[in-house]
């Protein structure tokens, strides 16, 4: 069987990587993306083959209208010359209207129903859809699919992607026995985004706090690394997305995050992890009722938070995370034996 699997995101990477690797034994398939860095880096890190067709469309609306349009028009006779039957997305607008248009099924995973515009955009062209079963199915049902399409599977995304084995890397995170505090920038360029920009101040606090720790910031995009080292300087290490985030998670005493994928593997490591909740979603809601992140925005509760943190680590925590982790099943075995691939 010839199966597409077009990949956005750097999470939509790690996430699909295993399963690309079982259908490669079995199937053609062909691996797309976007000219995005945070992905095409990753690719390169991971040693993933993909096609790169069209770009990432930026922050204004009309800028991601053109690229997508521009995208799809690239993708049309690259599709149509591979004839796949069957498409395999994160709920990608571009692969949905595509096979579409083609006659293709497509099968979507989401854990992410508050990104509204992609859901409607993508939802109502799938034949089946993939989602944690934490998220109830009337969140994804109100965007056009039927509930019987809806597929649960008992994980959620973050199980999956630390599968993988992280990339040994090039970078010195350990010095003269420093604490690391990793702090992920949030994501400015999604639909859903709501620009608070509370990272800012988290990092402004922390440095007053704690000068004589290792502070690492992890950032998204070109214009963020630049106003990060503008406002600080040397007074902190700013990485871009080029390397692997479960490396670095595995080197970090404590994790800040804006409550998305890296928040949620974070937790699940069993690593001291602070959500500053920036794009509120069930997962993220899931994962402080389970206690294994704390949720808190105001820098100075979170300079507490750190503070106890690095004098009595929570040993019972990181138990916890463990048994959550073990608990979860792989949902690309559900996808396998429904479409028998």
């Amino acid at each position: 069987m010839k199966i597409w699997v077009d990949i956005l995101t750097p999470k939509q990477l790690v996430f699909f990587e295993p399963l690309i690797k079982k259908l490669n034994k079995k199937h053609q398939v062909l691996c797309t993306s976007r000219d995005y860095s945070q992905v095409t880096n990753l690719a390169k890190l991971r040693k993933l083959k993909i096609v790169v067709v069209g770009k990432h469309g930026g922050l204004k609306k009309e800028n991601k209208l053109l690229a997508n349009l521009e995208r799809m028009n690239l993708l049309f006779p690259i599709i149509q010359k591979f004839n796949p039957e069957l498409t395999i997305s994160f709920c990608s607008p571009d692969a949905s209207r595509i096979s579409f248009g083609l006659g293709i099924k497509h099968v979507g995973f989401s854990d992410s129903p508050h990104a509204t515009a992609v859901m409607k955009l993508s939802i109502p062209l799938l034949q089946k859809l993939f989602i944690p079963w934490i998220i109830p199915k009337k969140e994804f049902v109100k965007y056009g699919i039927d509930k019987k399409n809806i597929i649960s599977y008992k994980a959620i995304d973050a199980a999956i992607t630390l599968e993988r084995k992280s990339k040994n890397q090039k970078i010195s995170l350990k010095k003269n026995n420093k604490k690391n505090i990793l702090i992920r920038m949030e994501e400015s360029e999604a639909s859903y985004y709501s620009k608070s920009q509370k990272s800012i101040l988290v990092i402004e606090k922390i440095i007053e706090q704690f000068k004589e720790e290792n502070i690492i910031i992890l950032g998204r995009y070109s214009d963020q690394i630049i106003e990060l080292k503008k406002l600080f300087g040397n007074k902190i290490h700013i990485l871009n997305m080029y390397y692997d985030g479960k490396y670095l998670l595995e080197k970090s005493d404590v994790f800040i995050g804006s409550g998305g994928t890296m928040t949620a593997e974070s937790a699940l490591l069993g690593i001291p992890t602070i959500s500053l909740n920036s794009s509120p979603n069930i997962i993220e809601n899931y994962l402080v009722k389970t206690k294994i992140i704390t949720r808190e925005s105001n820098p100075n509760k979170i300079v507490k938070i750190i503070k106890k943190i690095f004098e009595k680590p929570d040993l019972q925590s990181k138990i916890k995370a463990k048994k959550l982790l073990d608990s979860m099943e792989n949902p690309h075995q559900k996808l396998i034996k429904i479409f028998n691939l």
